[in-house]
């Protein structure tokens, strides 16, 4: 940028995009509350900074030059980008937001069901949630919390835990009352089971290591019906479709709604689990705290 256009103040900027606006100078005076020949003086200054003429004076008025009209073009962009920006710097100030990442399950089993009582705390805040289904990458995305589900080395590295991974069967009320009462480890692998995919290099536990660590049993997944979506296998299991491998915490409300049954007596904890993640420790904010506080506050509510 040059020395000129340096000294071309904001002011004298604000005047000659009135007068262009309203190919007038006494206009433009009516609308800045200012008078015919101040506004003239402010442009012709301008004019003498920049070396160039932007206005031909006519009979009764005024009209641009060529440099006048690609001056104000520009000059109607910036400004009404400044008042864009000052506007969302005003919205943001009056309404702060804080974005949150989570999978599909957390967000419609533990955080919209708990989230109205975060909003009637803290009514000023605006809550963007954000879901995947594969593994969450807060690196790569505007978000300002991540409920993460956790390896044990995350855990260990200091990321704050939720909940741990505390797994059991689930199935309806109608299932049992078809297929009968599941009270064994033998018995579970022989009913129809819902698979959860891990495909995308989720880590939560599957049926297979279930199998393996509670009962030493060599289970091979069946082609009963298999999703990769928890929200989905949870409601073909409260259809009476099979049996789904439930997690504690997910799946509490539906268990106290009668909507699903829990075979607690299979109840399998490993040592992962929910995290929570300050995905951008740089940006503090009276929002992301309220909002980190809340949540762990819950969490300890829930154990």
């Amino acid at each position: 940028m040059s020395w000129m256009a340096r000294s071309a103040s904001l002011n004298g900027l604000r005047v000659f995009e009135t007068a262009a606006r309203h190919l007038s100078f006494t206009a433009a005076a009516r609308e800045l509350r200012s008078t015919q020949s101040a506004v003239s003086q402010q442009v012709r200054a301008l004019e003498e900074q920049l070396g160039l003429p932007l206005f031909e004076r006519i009979y009764r008025g005024v009209k641009l030059t060529e440099a006048g009209h690609t001056l104000f073009v520009s000059v109607q962009e910036s400004f009404a980008g400044i008042d864009r920006t000052i506007e969302r710097l005003q919205h943001r100030h009056r309404h702060p937001h804080v974005n949150i990442l989570t999978d599909f399950s957390f967000a419609a089993y533990w955080l919209m069901p708990r989230l109205p009582s975060f909003r009637e705390r803290y009514p000023h805040v605006d809550v963007r949630i954000v879901t995947n289904q594969g593994v969450l990458d807060w690196r790569t995305q505007e978000v300002d919390v991540a409920i993460v589900f956790c390896d044990e080395r995350a855990l260990a590295g200091g990321v704050p835990l939720l909940f741990h991974e505390d797994v059991f069967p689930v199935c309806s009320p109608g299932f049992l009352q078809q297929h009968g009462p599941i009270e064994s480890i033998e018995a579970l692998s022989r009913a129809p089971l819902l698979t959860l995919t891990a495909d995308q290099g989720q880590r939560w536990l599957d049926w297979p290591s279930y199998f393996r660590q509670l009962g030493g049993i060599a289970y091979h997944e069946s082609s009963e019906l298999t999703f990769n979506n928890y929200t989905l296998l949870i409601q073909a299991a409260i259809a009476g479709q099979g049996i789904a491998m439930g997690w504690s915490g997910l799946v509490d409300d539906l268990l106290d709604k009668g909507m699903l049954i829990g075979l607690s007596d299979m109840r399998l904890r490993s040592a992962r689990g929910y995290g929570v993640v300050d995905a951008r420790p740089d940006a503090p904010g009276e929002a992301k705290r309220a909002l980190w506080e809340w949540i762990l506050e819950c969490a300890a509510r829930q154990t």
